[in-house]
C-alpha cells in the first residue's frame, strides 16, 4: 500500500519569518529567494501594491518550476493611507515608532499560491493600535530588539509586544508575515493534506 505524498511547494520568499512560520505546518518545502522589483507604482495604494507583490514573488519562482505550488507573500504597513517600509536603522524606527505613537496602523498581509496558470491572491488586514508611550521607551525597545528589517518598527512575537495596546485580525500570524489559517485552506484545496503522515527534514532545501 503507498503512502501519500504532499505535491512539491516552494515558498519564495527570503524572510526568514516566514520561512519559520511555514514550518509550523509541518510540510515539507523548499525555500527559493524570488528577485523582485519591489518599487511602488505611482499612485498605488497599500492594498494593491501588498496584492501585486505577492502575486509577483509567487511568480517569479513558479516560471521555473512549474510542476510546483508556490507560496508568495508580501506585507506593507498603512499608516493613514501612507506606506511604511523596513526602518533600516535606528534612527529611522525611531522616527517610524513617533509617527505611528497613539495611531491605528493596518498591516496588509497579501498571499498568493500559484501553479502554473492556476493562482489565488487573497490579503489579510490587521488593525494594530500603538500605545502613547516616551521616547525613551521607544528608544530602549529598539536598542533591546533592534527590529529593523521589520515594517513598522515593532515585532508583535517578541519584546514589541509591549508597545501594542491592541491587535484586530482574523488570522493571527498575519501580523508576523504569514497568515496561517488563510494559507492551510489555500493548500488544502490544492490537494495537501496538513497535518501530513510524517516530514522529513532531508525533503527541506533552502536555495538562498
Amino acid at each position: 500500500m503507498s503512502s501519500f505524498q504532499n505535491p512539491p511547494l516552494i515558498l519564495g520568499s527570503t524572510s526568514k519569518y516566514r520561512r519559520e512560520l511555514l514550518e509550523r505546518l509541518r510540510i515539507p518545502f523548499e525555500v527559493i529567494s524570488p528577485k523582485v522589483d519591489e518599487t511602488p507604482l505611482t499612485g498605488e495604494s497599500t492594498l494593491d501594491l501588498a496584492m501585486r507583490l505577492a502575486r509577483a514573488k509567487a511568480a517569479a519562482v513558479a516560471k521555473e518550476h512549474p510542476n510546483a505550488w508556490v507560496i508568495g507573500s508580501d506585507q506593507v504597513a498603512d499608516l493613514c493611507g501612507a506606506a511604511i517600509g523596513k526602518p533600516g536603522n535606528f534612527e529611522r524606527a525611531l522616527a517610524q515608532l513617533q509617527l505611528m505613537r497613539g495611531q491605528t496602523v493596518i498591516f496588509q498581509t497579501a498571499l498568493c499560491l500559484m501553479k502554473g496558470d492556476t493562482q489565488t491572491t487573497l490579503c489579510v488586514p490587521t488593525e494594530v493600535t500603538f500605545r502613547k508611550l516616551p521616547d525613551n521607551v521607544l528608544e530602549a525597545y529598539l536598542l533591546a530588539e533592534e527590529p529593523y528589517d521589520c515594517a513598522g518598527s515593532a515585532k508583535s512575537e517578541g519584546l514589541g509586544i509591549s508597545l501594542l495596546e491592541s491587535i484586530k485580525s482574523d488570522d493571527p500570524t498575519a501580523l508576523i508575515g504569514l497568515p496561517l489559517i488563510a494559507l492551510t485552506g489555500l493548500l488544502r484545496d490544492a490537494g495537501f493534506v496538513i497535518p501530513s503522515k510524517k516530514l522529513s527534514n532531508k525533503n527541506k532545501r533552502s536555495y538562498l
